[in-house]
């Protein structure tokens, strides 16, 4: 299986999944999100992930910028766009799945040789 396709895999499992438990709590307890970062920080566990999970977003959003601009990538808003709504586990196989269908265009270029 190409790489390409794996980050694509793993973009969809990590919307899905996350989506899966979100999307209910949503449904029962509206946009409630005075209630949601007290849950999100409910005890030290939770809180490890929440903390884990925010500062990966945090770290991914000017990545993607950064080394989607360098190497002349489009539609850089759509994993960032991924990260905010659903969260790493989305956004970061998206932008994988992006560069690497990039990095395939660019075979045999200028640029390729020196990435």
């Amino acid at each position: 299986m190409r790489l390409r396709w794996f980050y694509f895999l793993a973009m969809v499992a990590g919307t899905l999944l996350p989506l899966s438990e979100f999307l209910p709590w949503l449904s029962a307890e509206g946009l409630n999100i005075a209630l949601f970062g007290q849950e999100l920080f409910a005890n030290r566990i939770s809180s490890f992930f929440g903390l884990d999970v925010i500062l990966s977003a945090l770290v991914l959003v000017p990545f993607i910028l950064v080394e989607g601009r360098r190497l002349g990538m489009q539609k850089l808003w759509m994993p960032i766009v991924g990260t905010a709504l659903v969260g790493v586990s989305c956004g970061l196989p998206m932008f994988l799945y992006l560069r690497e269908a990039r990095l395939e265009a660019m075979k045999g270029t200028a640029i390729n040789q020196v990435v």
